[in-house]
């Protein structure tokens, strides 16, 4: 009688187990999933993000435009960067350091452009200023990546994870 109790509740485990995993997994696959433009997440991003007064009024001289091939090693630091779409975000004249990226890239290579990305960062690129911040995040097949002060760096991940 002990063993077969003992084994009905240890398979009643393995199966709530299992659904838990399932669970948690369909609720990741939901969330990690960014659909929409870049440009449409990045707008989303700003709105979202706990940002300074200052830098939302800054925000008016920033331009968000689709990553170019002449402007690729300038923004990401090399041309070896495969993406299938790419949006920045800066100011257009200023003296901040700051930039943020938004790239879609295939899903099986995420983990290698955002070891790219790092492996070329530059947060000293502009004249007379440096980024304090650099971070390089995903959320599937999203890769976010901006150079910044700390606050502004946080906030906006915290928004790009949140989105």
């Amino acid at each position: 009688m002990r063993i077969a109790r003992a084994v009905r509740n240890g398979i009643y485990a393995v199966m709530i187990l299992l659904v838990m995993a399932g669970l948690c997994t369909a609720c990741k696959g939901k969330e990690e999933r960014l659909d929409g433009s870049l440009s449409d997440i990045m707008s989303g991003i700003y709105e979202k993000a706990d940002l300074s007064d200052d830098f939302r009024q800054g925000l008016a001289n920033f331009e968000t435009f689709e990553l170019t091939d002449d402007m690729k090693t300038s923004v990401l630091g090399t041309e070896e960067i495969e993406y299938s779409e790419a949006v920045v975000s800066m100011p257009l004249m200023s003296s901040i350091a700051y930039q943020c990226v938004l790239l879609r890239v295939d899903g099986d290579s995420v983990d290698t452009v955002k070891q790219q990305l790092k492996d070329n960062a530059d947060p000293d690129k502009w004249v007379c200023v440096s980024a304090e911040t650099v971070l390089i995040e995903s959320r599937g097949d999203v890769i976010f990546y901006v150079m910044a002060d700390n606050d502004v760096a946080y906030a906006l991940n915290a928004a790009f994870q949140n989105y």
